[in-house]
Parts: structure tokens; C-alpha cells; sequence
């Protein structure tokens, strides 16, 4: 606050303390009042714009320095000096002034302004008036010095100890930390995604797990977390996904691969051979003529379903042959082993 306002503001009454209060009174005073309207615990416009005037007057008082300055200024607006009318310039009786000044700055502040009865010349501000910057100036320096740049709250807004608190800023919302969890799929619902149920501190709740989710593979849950702090958001929750072997099938990126038995004649002459998928449908692949085992065959669009476009069935060869052939069929091998001829790289 300026000094040049010092003259309109009262803040003995701010404080509810008179003019001749102790250091200590001005102290106990300020603190509480500042209890009671503190921003923190009186929430209204009015106790925010009443802390202010009474950081103001505390920030004042409070000083030794300061306290004198205002006590002549208040004193000098208050009819302690008398001012005297100039043409163009303003003059005023310093009597008055000697005894205020003679106090701060020692008996010989008054007859270094000219004594009793001198006139003192400030200039004025077109009105006749003294300029009260001029006044403000013999008080150390320029009007208003050292109350600028504070915070609206005074020394409490400002982070000093004014009256012994402190303005402390308020927590920071702080996110919830992360929890690990732990779940079992089989290879179907793997493929082909799946809606599991979980708890989190004893609330059930259900999250779709994506089709193609791959073992070992983790997956974020939002806001499943730790609660946070001071109104900050839930951590998260992750669950590391194993996903158990099945005895048909494997998964080869998008693709569901299984082994497809075939005969020896399929194999040579080339068919049509019939299996069922994940889902226990039936599903044809084409065996193209001389296909040995390890050749791969596919069905378009039987694989993990994931995305716009699903994966596909892999049918890879295997030939069979009878466990107990009999005669018939040696002899038949035999022969066909001739018809071949060496096609078999050893």
C-alpha cells in the first residue's frame, strides 16, 4: 500500500486498538482477527476484503519504522501542520511539523526545516495543495516505497511470518498408484476375446478382454487403481494375461494354427478334407494334389477375430498311415513306392 493513502486509512481502528497500543497488543490483535477471516476459514467476499485491510494495517503497525511514518502522516492530515496558500506554489507553518519530525528523527529534524515559524515551499499539483509525494519523500524515499509488489493478502499472502503464521499452499491433487493383478484365459477366449468379472478391494465389477490377446501380455485398466490424494485421479490397474495351451490349436499372430490329418491317397491325388474349428464348427480345407506333410492350408477368416479383418484357419498336413498295416496294404505301399519311382531326397 502506498503512503501517499496512509492518510485515509485508520489502522489503529482496523485493529480495534488504540493509538498508544504496545507491540504486543498490535500482535495479539492481528492474530485474531486473522483467525477469524482468514480466506481458508471464512469462504465470503467480505472476510477475503477484511484480511486484506487487516494485513494492511499489521504490516504497518507491526514496524517501528513504518508505525512513525504513519503516525506523522496521520497527524500532519489531521490538522498537526498548517498549510499556507502561494501564487502557483504552496506553503505550509511548520511548527507543528518540527514537533512531529523532531520526534523521528531527533530535536534537530525541526530546526533543520527552518524552526518555528519558517515557511516551507513544496510544489503543487495545480491546485494550490502540497504535493504529498514531496512530503512522503523526507520520510526515506519515494511515495509508496516498500508497500508495492506485495501480495493482496500482505505479509501472510506474501510467505512471511506476519504475527507468526504462515500461508501455506493448499495440497496438490496426486494421482492413486497402479495395481498388478494376475488372470487365466484358455485359447478360445483368447481368440476370440472374452467378458471376465473381477474385485478390487472387495467391488466386483467386469472388463472385456480383446480378441488376440497374447500370452504374457498386459492390459491397462483406467481408474482401477489406488484411490488419490487430495481429490486426484485413481491409478490404474494392470493385468498380466496368461493364456493356458490348448491341444488343437496354437495362435500365430492372427492365426489359429492346427495339424490336419490326411491319408496317404489325399496326399497324392490331392481332397476335400473336413475338421472342426475352435468353436466346434465344421470347416473344409482343399488339399492340393502331391502335398506332403507341412504343407499349409487355410480357411479365409476362421482365425482370431480381431479387427476389421480376422485372422484365418491354418490346416498344417500330416500324413497318416495305419498303425497295424496288413498284407493288402504293404503290398499295395510297395507297388506304390515303384509307381513313384525315387521322389524322396534321403
Amino acid at each position: 500500500m502506498a503512503e501517499n493513502e496512509w492518510l485515509s486509512k485508520d489502522f489503529y481502528k482496523v485493529l480495534g486498538v488504540s493509538k498508544d497500543a504496545s507491540d504486543d497488543e498490535i500482535k495479539k490483535a492481528y492474530r485474531k482477527l486473522a483467525r477469524k477471516y482468514h480466506p481458508d476459514v471464512n469462504k465470503t467476499k467480505e472476510a477475503e476484503e477484511k484480511f486484506k485491510d487487516i494485513s494492511e494495517a499489521y504490516d504497518v503497525l507491526s514496524k517501528k519504522e513504518d508505525r512513525q511514518k504513519y503516525d506523522a502522516i496521520r497527524q500532519f492530515g489531521m490538522g498537526g501542520a498548517r498549510f499556507a496558500g502561494g501564487s502557483g506554489l504552496g506553503g505550509f507553518d511548520a511548527s507543528g511539523f518540527s514537533d512531529i519530525f523532531g520526534s523521528m528523527f531527533g530535536a534537530g529534524a525541526g530546526s533543520g526545516m527552518g524552526g518555528n515559524g519558517s515557511r516551507i515551499r513544496f510544489s503543487t499539483s495545480g491546485g494550490g495543495n502540497p504535493n504529498l509525494n514531496d512530503i512522503f519523500s523526507m520520510f526515506g524515499g519515494a511515495a509508496g516505497a516498500g508497500a508495492q509488489g506485495g501480495s493482496p493478502y500482505g505479509a501472510y499472502g506474501a510467505g512471511g511470518n506476519a504475527g507468526g503464521y504462515s500461508y501455506e499452499e493448499p495440497p496438490r491433487p496426486t494421482k492413486g498408484k497402479d495395481r498388478n493383478s494376475k488372470i487365466t484365459l484358455t485359447l478360445r477366449q483368447a481368440a476370440k476375446g472374452a467378458t471376465v468379472s473381477l474385485s478390487v478391494d472387495g467391488t466386483k465389477f467386469k472388463t472385456h478382454v480383446p480378441a488376440g490377446v497374447r500370452d504374457g501380455q498386459k492390459i491397462r485398466l483406467a481408474g482401477k487403481g489406488h484411490a488419490g490424494l487430495n481429490g486426484g485421479a485413481h491409478g490404474d490397474l494392470y493385468l498380466q494375461v496368461s493364456v493356458k495351451p490348448d491341444s488343437k490349436f496354437t495362435m500365430r499372430g492372427h492365426d489359429l494354427v492346427m495339424d490336419l490329418p490326411v491319408s496317404v491317397g489325399e496326399a497324392v491325388a490331392g481332397a476335400k478334407v473336413e475338421a472342426t474349428d475352435i468353436d466346434g464348427e465344421t470347416v473344409t480345407f482343399k488339399v492340393p494334389a502331391g502335398s506332403s506333410s507341412g504343407t499349409e492350408v487355410k480357411v479365409a477368416g476362421k482365425g482370431v477375430q480381431a479387427g476389421n479383418t480376422p485372422g484365418d484357419l491354418i490346416g498344417r498336413v500330416m500324413i497318416q498311415v495305419p498303425v497295424k498295416p496288413g498284407l493288402g496294404v504293404k503290398h499295395a505301399a510297395k507297388e506304390f513306392d515303384k509307381a513313384a519311382g525315387d521322389y524322396i531326397p534321403r
